[in-house]
């Protein structure tokens, strides 16, 4: 079976990617919603602990895997047919089947979204241990840019893991050699903690989170140091437009606190399926 798939072309297989992308959407939905909200009870309930306050009285929140889904207004159960990615978005016209209360847009665009990046992952790499881990990095990735969005925050329990994942594949190797993936990671984190600093001193501002310095160094860890310019470079580039357009939107002032990891996460998947032809064209470009 599985050396059936392999002969397959890579159309083929970024169908198969394309589906398998969609299911694991519907689950990132549940990891986006209840991981925060779970990290948050638990350092409410170390804090109580260290400061020797009483216990807290909230009960904690929904765990990743039970209880099954249910609808946030009325409490009931999604039956299977309910939870089929986009499908049942369409065939429910949005409405929770049993309230009829308003699903929100957010469920079948992550689902779409992971679907779609992992039909071009798939594409791109074939039937090969890029395209495994790359689609692995691309759900990761999904699931930061989304809790960044809504939380500002980049759980450390995945990007550290991630990070220290990836200097393991340098030893096989899938995107880098062992160098590069050390450098990298190292690289990756002092480059935006060296901004942060020179940033602070010179605003007594904080302009980015410990979180961004982690991710560029998990970045840097999977496809190595030589990859960290362009994704800084674009990074930087879709985040001003994007945090120029959102402040207009709201007509914020520039204080606003605006999360920079969605965009280092897609650049940093940029770099996956398109590094090599981007610093290719520079190299040609500059004549290097």
């Amino acid at each position: 079976m599985l050396s059936d798939l392999a002969l397959l072309p890579n159309s083929a297989l970024s169908v198969l990617g394309l589906i398998l992308g969609l299911l694991v959407g519907s689950f990132l939905n549940v990891v986006i919603f209840r991981y925060p909200n779970l990290l948050k009870h638990q350092w409410t309930v170390q804090s109580r602990a260290w400061l020797e306050l009483a216990p807290t009285e909230d009960p904690p929140p929904p765990g990743i895997i039970s209880p099954a889904s249910h609808c946030g207004h009325c409490g009931s159960s999604v039956k299977p047919w309910q939870n089929i990615p986009i499908l049942s978005f369409l065939l429910l016209r949005g409405k929770c089947g049993s309230c009829k209360k308003a699903i929100g847009w957010r469920y079948p665009m992550v689902e779409l979204l992971t679907g779609m990046l992992c039909a071009i992952v798939v594409y791109q790499f074939g039937w090969s241990l890029q395209s495994a881990f790359g689609l692995l990095l691309t759900w990761v990735l999904v699931a930061l840019t989304f809790i960044d969005f809504d939380h500002q925050l980049l759980p450390d329990d995945i990007v550290l893991t991630t990070l220290w994942l990836g200097i393991g594949l340098s030893l096989v190797p899938v995107y880098t050699d062992p160098k590069s993936s050390i450098i990298g990671a190292i690289a990756g984190y002092l480059a935006f903690w060296m901004v942060f600093q020179l940033f602070l001193r010179l605003t007594g501002k904080e302009g980015m989170g410990y979180g961004d310095f982690k991710l560029l160094s998990l970045l840097g860890a999977w496809l190595g140091w030589q990859y960290l310019p362009q994704i800084i470079l674009l990074s930087t580039l879709i985040g001003s437009v994007f945090g120029i357009l959102l402040m207009i939107r709201q007509r914020a002032g520039g204080d606003t606190a605006i999360p920079f990891g969605p965009y280092i996460a897609l650049a940093g998947w940029i770099a996956l399926c398109w590094g090599d032809q981007i610093n290719s064209a520079y190299a040609a470009y500059s004549g290097y």
